[in-house]
């Protein structure tokens, strides 16, 4: 009967296995795996978890896994619970891997033409006190598959301990449509004052509501545009004037704002971008940590953090102009989460942006002041692919874009589903 429970045979409605294990001998079915024995790590069952551990040697790589029956083009959730104890990159080191093929063990093709099914990686949770995280994901089997092996990993962690536990295989439904209307203005403000800057973008909004947008993207330092003051004079408090003054707009407009304003902390002054919920309220601030030398001279502060804030179609992270200049900002936004992600940009390569939406497998949408016959910075929608799906050609432009993320990007060229992929891959940093 425990046999049967943990090999269980996909009938026409539903697969489900839940590894609830009370003891060792429960742990039925599950085989032990490395690519080379000389660098095989110990593994055991110890009470409801699958049990890996490294000695001291660098290199070791190692995991348990079990082979279920499944059927093309049926969703299927996983999830599992992953203590790790003394892993430096638990996200690297501890992951979870399902590998599609046939009924003879060989890799089936995907959706993509030319390219066969990669292995899908189910992406981590937040990680408690006590080293666990939860690894989850839903995804669809590719339409020849006929088999899915589920890998739980620990590889190159010294002296490191993988417990897995809580593992669920099961039938689900296909994902609910995530769509978000995604919206930018091109606009150079007048810098008669700061509060006329700001008021200049109400037009603006109204028509983005319009269109049913969800999230409108406006202009780096909205206040301080072309008003000839320095950024400590024309820096205020957040929440203040600025935020105060679109908070109403985007309750009145039933739409996400994002925008960049100087911010000044005690003797401190930012670049920092927020983000204003159709509510009215202050989600959250980013603070720009890539400063050009202009900033620096005029005594602005760089920020630290990579926040990144929830809303009603997904995460959302915020990004400003020179960051887009560098890698580093937006893969740690997406690393923490980020499915979206609003760049306030005086100006930048457009080349850069598709690369920095490219590599991250995410949408950026950007608002700049530069002349849209310049050949420079762009105010758009770049989509996951790097691709620019919607642009302002003239000044004054609203333009919106409509975009589902509940659909991952999957390929080209065996790629597979890359956003998972590339937090499994990149190198060090955080999480």
């Amino acid at each position: 009967m425990i046999d049967s429970m943990l090999r269980p045979t996909l009938l026409a409605f539903a697969l489900t296995l839940v590894c609830a294990f009370s003891h060792a001998t429960d742990l039925v079915g599950w085989t032990q795996n490395s690519p080379r024995d000389e660098i095989r790590p110990i593994f055991s069952y110890e009470g409801q978890a699958l049990v890996i551990t490294h000695d001291a040697r660098e290199g070791l790589d190692g995991w348990h896994q079990q082979t279920f029956t499944v059927r093309g083009s049926d969703f299927m959730k996983f999830s599992a619970t992953r203590k790790t104890t003394g892993v430096d990159n638990p996200r690297h080191s501890g992951l979870a891997r399902i590998v599609w093929t046939d009924d003879k063990g060989k890799s089936v093709a995907s959706r993509t033409p030319g390219a066969t099914a990669e292995p899908e990686h189910p992406t981590d949770g937040p990680i408690d006190a006590q080293g666990c995280s939860i690894l989850t994901g839903v995804y669809q089997v590719p339409p020849k598959a006929t088999q899915a092996t589920i890998e739980l990993h620990l590889q190159h962690a010294p002296k490191g301990r993988v417990e897995w536990s809580e593992i669920v295989f099961a039938n689900t439904t296909e994902p609910v449509s995530r769509k978000v209307r995604l919206a930018t203005v091109q606009y150079v403000p007048t810098g008669k004052s700061p509060q006329q800057n700001c008021e200049e973008y109400a037009p603006f909004i109204a028509e983005a509501m319009k269109q049913k947008a969800d999230l409108i993207v406006l202009g780096e330092t909205v206040p301080y545009v072309r008003t000839k003051l320095k950024p400590a004079e024309c820096a205020e408090a957040i929440p203040g004037p600025t935020t105060e003054y679109f908070g109403a707009i985007a309750k009145q407009n039933n739409i996400h704002i994002a925008l960049s304003l100087y911010e000044r902390e005690g003797h401190l002054v930012y670049n920092t971008a927020v983000l204003i919920s159709p509510e009215g309220k202050l989600l959250g601030k980013y603070r720009k940590v890539c400063l050009p030398h202009g900033e620096v001279e005029k005594g602005v502060a760089p920020g630290t953090d990579y926040p990144v804030f929830d809303t009603a179609f997904g995460k959302v992270g915020l990004m400003i102009c020179y960051d887009g200049f560098y890698p580093e900002v937006a893969r740690a936004l997406v690393a923490n989460g980020a499915e979206v992600i609003a760049w306030p940009v005086w100006g930048c390569d457009p080349l850069l942006a598709r690369a920095r939406a490219c590599e991250n497998r995410v949408f950026i949408v950007s608002s700049t002041f530069s002349d849209p016959k310049s050949n420079w910075m762009i105010s758009g929608v770049i989509d996951p692919a790097g691709k620019v799906v919607a642009q302002a050609m003239e000044n004054g432009a609203v333009v919106v874009l409509e975009a589902d993320l509940s659909k991952p990007l999957v390929g080209p060229w065996n790629l597979g589903d890359f956003h998972d992929i590339v937090q499994r891959h990149r190198p060090g940093g955080a999480r």
